[in-house]
């Protein structure tokens, strides 16, 4: 079996979106959660991107994944922060918690890792469960203008220790009747000329029709649902250039 999120592909990833870096997105949050007094959850918190800002703004923040090796690197993170937040190995769909959140939020995407419907849906029900009366889900997805299959990339890193670490990714799958796709990384680092450590990542993404996720939405029980795109609030999406964003009231 492939990977998924592995030690060399979570080190890539700290890397290439270390601490704090934003595609608009952590401002946008920030802003969004200003007015929450409770606790926050964010799934899928990989290496801790938005969740150590967030609790470096002075807001009370949980995180789980379901890679450790991303968990391993989240927690160096927060240590050399002096944070100590809670962290827990789990899934969207199945994670279960004794705790209710004023908000539940999922940035650039992730979600859309929940590739096949029933899943996906399990875990909207779940985080449902897990908000309080009045708490807000607030989760970005995207909807992909073009797929070419067998296009590869390759981009390029150095590593602390001067190691080069390089990752060759392309899609080779698409279902457009169950709206998904499939990309594969490779992922490799070299040491002096020689290659010393390789992976193979498997990565699903899902897609939905703006108004399709809505209605999943609505039918889940979430209401008073706002519509964003671009991290600008309140403006409706006209195409496919801009992350699209849901926030949702239980």
């Amino acid at each position: 079996m492939l990977g998924y999120y592995s030690r060399l592909s979570s080190e890539v990833y700290d890397l290439d979106k270390p601490i704090g870096s934003s595609f608009g997105d952590i401002e946008y949050y920030l802003e969004r959660l200003a007015s929450c007094k409770g606790r926050i959850l964010e799934p899928a918190t990989g290496t801790g991107r938005l969740l150590v800002p967030l609790l470096e703004q002075g807001f009370q923040v949980d995180g789980f994944d379901v890679s450790d090796e991303m968990l391993e690197v989240c927690r160096t993170n927060c240590k050399e922060r002096g944070l100590a937040p809670e962290l827990f190995a789990g899934k969207m769909e199945s994670f279960t918690i004794n705790a209710k959140y004023a908000a539940i939020v999922i940035p650039t995407g992730t979600f859309l890792l929940l590739h096949e419907r029933e899943k996906s849906l399990q875990a909207l029900q779940n985080f449902h469960r897990h908000l309080e009366t009045g708490g807000r889900l607030i989760v970005d997805l995207h909807v992909p203008a073009v797929i070419e299959l067998e296009k590869t990339s390759t981009r390029t890193w150095q590593a602390a220790n001067g190691d080069t670490l390089t990752v060759e990714s392309k899609k080779i799958e698409v279902d457009w009747i169950r709206q998904y796709f499939v990309s594969q990384g490779r992922y490799e680092r070299w040491r002096e000329g020689r290659l010393v450590e390789t992976e193979l990542e498997r990565y699903p993404m899902r897609w939905y029709g703006v108004e399709e996720f809505k209605a999943i939405l609505e039918g889940v029980g979430f209401s008073d649902i706002s519509i964003s795109t671009g991290y600008r609030y309140g403006e409706c999406p006209e195409n496919t250039d801009s992350l699209i964003t849901f926030e949702a009231m239980k």
